[in-house]
């Protein structure tokens, strides 16, 4: 008897950012921020410089849910952690943050 497992296929967060504007701190607390909150939804979060000046882009595979220069703004880690459970795990709180 053999069993066939069934496996969900876990999303990938990339964050590009611009390393001569200094944003690699920034992107490394939303890494974070994003693996504590949801470590058993993702596969990781992908850390990219990037090679054009004042990029900061957050992808959900191939998906772009947040950038900089479109918004005029950086995301505040709350609308950044509610943008990506909105695709990765409709049902999931997020306490303080769904306030």
């Amino acid at each position: 008897m053999t069993e066939t497992l069934i496996t969900e296929t876990k999303r990938t967060v990339s964050i590009e950012y611009c390393p001569k504007c200094g944003w690699l701190l920034r992107s490394a607390y939303m890494s974070q921020e994003l693996l504590t909150t949801f470590s058993t939804d993702l596969e990781g979060v992908l850390l990219k410089p990037s090679e054009t000046s004042g990029t900061f882009s957050v992808r959900l595979d191939d998906e772009v849910i947040f950038d900089r220069k479109r918004e005029g703004r950086f995301p505040e880690i709350k609308e950044l952690k509610q943008l990506i459970r909105d695709r990765v795990n409709p049902g999931k709180s997020l306490g303080h943050s769904d306030r």
